[in-house]
């Protein structure tokens, strides 16, 4: 058939009819849209309400105008650095996409045929298609016939014959399961196995499947557990500050009336000295708003996810939204592919053996001399597959393909280049006869190669191990092929005869060399994967496009399927039943078969109802509106664009192993997170009740909002440094998974908090009402000045307390170098602002000003750090009183 194909005036009018074949890249994450996002964050809608009423105040008299800005600046840092990390994932993931070389296809195109981009194939071109093409349109196949891997559409890499479609046949408007695998529509992002024949395109762009799949990504995303659990705490934080304040305000005002005598005497002291009472309580409520807030946790949360971002492309995983590598420690059930993930993805022989159903590894078969040599001539000569220039094997189908990777490249081009082993006649195989037969005449045998029922129904005798000919026991051979069938495997025979080669026939003095079972094999390092996953208390459920048989024995020998009570259910059994019994019986799932786009949906929707993380692995179009709606979804670095678009994660060597790490490094990130808000809450506890507890003392401001404000920006900022970077322990994948509703503050997490926020309390009054630790300054500024680095060192050495639950709280310093590193900072920090007013420069003489701190003497320095070291033994006695050491 002479094709012309479209001329260039006739691409022009398709383009500008039917649109362009190119599918929009979502737009890149940009700075500003990143930075806005912040403000939408519940605690810095917090800390933003208390710069206002701090202005406020300002402008009335009763506040320093740093205050506002120091609470203001810490949010603009927050926002920067949640901005930076967002497109610095972002970046990396267009530079993963930007290294791959754009797709291109042959196309006929005025007579000739033309090699272009794909994104400038328009309807109506004529697309020639070849075997390791990829098909750059949806369309229908006009002349030749293929064999084409339908995986990026439905997950599964099975062999789908095409045929030519008559003359006037056009795509299905509406496409369902069975379109894929009809005998001549073709879908742009599938490839061919085999064949040769010409594609009519009919539609492009976004008119695809794979461009609909595109456009069905801008629905809003779920918030992440973080997010809910970050809200949660705000709120709990809010009421408690602003109900805290409330409170001790009108307990300091009903204090004022007290000492004046009661109301009739306090009122007659006039309105001047009422409203100054009214406006110290109302300062003080501003102070405990501050005290009961932690400035620190939104600037602590952006740098974990930042230090962690860049940390785990060393495990193969590409963070494209910083979140979702927190979200995947908080998992509660995984939704993983098959081909690709849990298995290598790709035909493999899994087992070789003689007709007597005795197996023979690769490495034995070397020492077999005679049973080898036959089967290398009995693959390496009838076959369509070769090795090229790179080393890889390319042609034919992915049996050919996994039987020449068993022989190997040396035995290949050996064989290949041997003039002796020249084959002088062939058959290819065929549904009908399904074998194939190669004739080397200067050795005297033909070749056999094909299905086991067709050549075991012509031979008696086989090839043992040691070469000898034997009569087959077809008892033992059947008893061993019907045991791999079992386990999904898939098996060939090969044979060889002494007589002509017969078209279409085996002759009757066949002898089988031997037999090898095929399969996409499970990954060894996803059988161990999976078992962690599930040690971690999350459910791993696969779910395939494959059929349910071979999905059972996938999931068998992956470990999912153990117990009696597991289940594997196909999608036709999942449709039959209703949400509710679903979701009765989720718990027991383990596989799902022949899995739709719209079961991945629906399963992640039920599983979201029932308050569960969901996770979904996906590579192909096909799994792009599950990966975007679960609440983490992990893109393969092989998979189609569509699905990296979709995804949280890009895990980048496709490899199950590598979700497992996601996972770990997840909940690493969420323990640190943890340690830090035990860290913070303590001061943030201590300072609420020191701050509300000293005016009844008769000691004004212990503690400055200026204090405050150096404790939750600078010191906590610097903390995330020393706490967000604690390594991540095999302990952690032996943990229950959390809720998605489930708060940050645990029992075991307020008992150490109250217990360590009120020994500092007390260790804070004694303090400062002890004469014998009043007498060691000179003054009541000095006096206060000391507190305030007691409150910072007391801070600090609880740091080490959270490091670990138990007594190992010193372990590991060597994998976190920047704890110590920050310890020793802070506490420099805090040298410089105490002795800032004695350096005699006007910038460092504003510093102590700012901060009220004046020098004191070495007897308070030693006092005071001794003091602030109680924290640890403190501490120690609190975990072996409530059993923590244990």
């Amino acid at each position: 058939m002479d094709i012309k194909g479209l001329t260039d005036k006739e691409v022009k009018e398709s383009r500008a009819k039917f649109g362009s074949n190119e599918i929009p890249d979502s737009e890149p994450t940009t700075f500003w849209q990143e930075f806005k996002e912040t403000f939408q964050d519940p605690m810095i809608k917090i800390l933003l309400a208390i710069a206002v009423l701090m202005i406020v105040m300002f402008f009335f008299g009763y506040a320093e105008i740093y205050e506002p800005m120091g609470t203001i600046i810490a949010v603009l840092i927050v926002a920067f650095v949640t901005a930076k990390t967002g497109v610095a994932s972002d970046t990396k993931y267009r530079e993963l996409k930007e290294s791959t070389k754009k797709d291109q296809c042959k196309v006929h195109r005025n007579g000739v045929i033309a090699v272009i981009d794909v994104d400038d194939v328009v309807v109506g071109d004529q697309v020639l298609l070849q075997s390791g093409d990829k098909i750059p349109a949806d369309g229908i196949l006009h002349t030749g016939n293929l064999k084409v891997n339908n995986s990026a559409l439905n997950g599964e890499a099975e062999e789908c014959e095409k045929k030519a479609a008559g003359e006037g046949v056009y795509l299905a408007e509406e496409i369902t399961g069975d379109t894929f695998v009809d005998s001549y529509s073709l879908f742009r992002g599938a490839v061919i196995f085999d064949g040769e024949g010409i594609m009519d395109v009919q539609k492009v762009g976004l008119h695809t499947m794979m461009g609909k799949m595109a456009e069905e990504m801008q629905e809003e995303e779920p918030d992440s557990p973080l997010k809910v659990k970050l809200s949660k705490l705000a709120d709990q934080i809010s009421k408690f500050g602003y109900i805290g304040a409330i409170v001790i305000a009108v307990m300091y005002f009903v204090y004022f009336i007290i000492m004046a005598g009661g109301f009739q005497a306090y009122f007659s002291m006039g309105p001047a000295k009422v409203v100054q009472d009214l406006i110290d309580a109302v300062s003080l409520a501003v102070v405990i708003i501050v005290c009961a807030v932690p400035e620190g946790l939104p600037l602590m949360i952006s740098l974990v996810l930042m230090q962690n971002t860049s940390k785990m492309l060393d495990h193969n995983v590409l963070v494209r939204k910083a979140e979702g590598i927190e979200t995947a420690g908080s998992l509660n059930i995984l939704f993983s592919d098959k081909t690709g993930t849990i298995t290598k993805g790709e035909l493999e022989v899994v087992d070789f053996f003689t007709a007597d159903g005795t197996s023979i590894s690769a490495n034995e078969l070397r020492h077999h001399g005679k049973v080898k040599g036959l089967l290398d001539l009995a693959i390496g000569k009838n076959t369509q597959a070769m090795f090229d220039v790179y080393h890889k094997v390319i042609g034919g189908n992915a049996t050919d393909q996994a039987l020449l990777k068993f022989i190997g490249e040396e035995t290949f081009c050996m064989l290949d280049g041997n003039d002796g082993c020249k084959v002088s006649a062939h058959q290819g195989f065929n549904s009908s006869n399904k074998f194939s037969q190669a004739r080397i005449e200067s050795i005297g045998k033909t070749f056999y190669k094909g299905a086991p029922e067709r050549l075991l129904a012509k031979a008696t005798k086989y090839l043992d191990g040691d070469g000898q000919i034997k009569e087959i026991d077809q008892k033992a051979l059947n008893q061993k092929i019907d045991s791999l069938a079992a386990k999904a495997m898939r098996v060939l025979a090969f044979g060889y005869s002494e007589k002509e080669l017969v078209k279409n026939q085996i002759n009757d003095d066949l002898v089988i060399i031997g037999l090898v079972a095929i399969r996409d094999d499970v990954r060894p390092s996803a059988k161990d994967a999976i078992r962690q996953v599930q040690e971690a208390g999350i459910q791993v459920v696969m779910i395939t496009g494959d059929r349910l048989e071979t999905a059972v024995a996938i999931a068998k020998d992956a470990g999912l399927l153990k117990n009696e009570s597991d289940r594997a259910l196909s999608s036709a059994q999942l449709n039959q039943m209703s949400d509710e019994e679903v979701k009765a019986i989720l718990p027991q799932i383990r596989v799902i078969a022949r899995a739709l786009p719209t079961d991945k949906s629906r399963m992640v929707r039920l599983c979201q109802e029932m308050n569960l993380v969901v996770g979904m692995t996906g590579d192909g179009v096909n799994d792009s509106p599950a990966l975007k709606r679960a609440d983490v979804g992990f893109a393969m670095g092989s998979g189609t664009e569509a699905a990296k678009e979709a995804g949280k994660i890009v895990i980048l060597d496709d490899n199950f192993s590598s979700i497992k790490d996601a996972i770990w490094y997840g909940r690493t990130i969420y323990h640190n997170i943890l340690k830090f808000c035990k860290f913070q809450l303590v001061i943030n506890v201590t300072a609420v009740v020191v701050s509300a507890v000293a005016p009844f003392l008769g000691i004004e401001e212990p503690l400055k909002v200026t204090h405050l404000l150096f404790v939750n920006l600078v010191m906590d900022g610097l903390g995330a440094m020393m706490l967000g970077n604690e390594p991540a322990l095999s302990k952690y994948m032996k943990e229950a998974p959390r809720r998605r509703d489930e708060g940050i503050i645990s029992k075991d997490m307020m008992t150490q908090i109250g217990f360590m926020g009120i020994w500092l309390v007390i260790l804070s009054f004694l303090f400062l009402k002890l004469p014998v630790i009043t007498n060691l300054f000179d003054n009541k500024a000095q006096h206060l000045t000391a507190y305030f680095v007691l409150f910072i060192f007391s801070a600090l050495f609880n740091g080490f307390n959270v490091r670990d639950e138990r007594f190992g709280i010193f372990k590991r310093l060597n994998e976190n170098p920047d704890f110590l590193k920050v310890f020793f900072i802070i506490m420099l920090v805090q040298i410089m602002i105490v002795n800032a007013a004695a350096i005699p420069f006007q910038v460092f003489t504003w510093i102590g000003k700012m901060f009220s701190c004046i020098p004191f003497g070495a007897k308070g320095w030693i006092v005071t750090v001794l003091l602030s070291m109680t924290m640890i033994p403190v501490d120690c006695l609190r975990k072996f009183l409530f059993g923590c050491g244990k």
